[in-house]
């Protein structure tokens, strides 16, 4: 059964959220067993998982691409207008987990 729009948004909110702050801290903890400082790897890291945190919320690009595929060719423009903004939902949650880090380390990550 297909979710309602608002319901998906923001499950993709909350997924890319995730994989930015759990694969930052579980990496900086990476970098402290190792010797290095675990808050510059942190923002090293959150930075390099930007695009991941993305693609796992929405679920993989090959579905993505195809429901595109469907958007355009088959006039179903629903479908193209749900993967746009649940695009656009999970790069709020990359942005949001960025700001996070921003606040968490009082350092400015561009």
């Amino acid at each position: 059964m297909e979710e309602r729009l608002l319901i998906s948004m923001i499950h993709c909110f909350f997924i890319a959220f995730g994989v930015i702050v759990g694969g930052a801290f579980l990496g900086s903890l990476g970098s402290l067993l190792t010797g290095e400082p675990p808050y510059t790897s942190m923002v090293r890291i959150a930075k390099s998982l930007r695009i991941w945190a993305i693609v796992a919320a929405i679920g993989g690009t090959f579905d993505t691409i195809a429901r595109f595929e469907k958007g355009i060719l088959d006039g179903s423009t629903f479908d193209l207008f749900k993967q746009i903004m649940l695009i656009i939902s999970a790069m709020g949650g990359v942005k949001a987990a960025l700001l996070f880090f921003e606040w968490i380390l009082q350092e400015d990550i561009t």
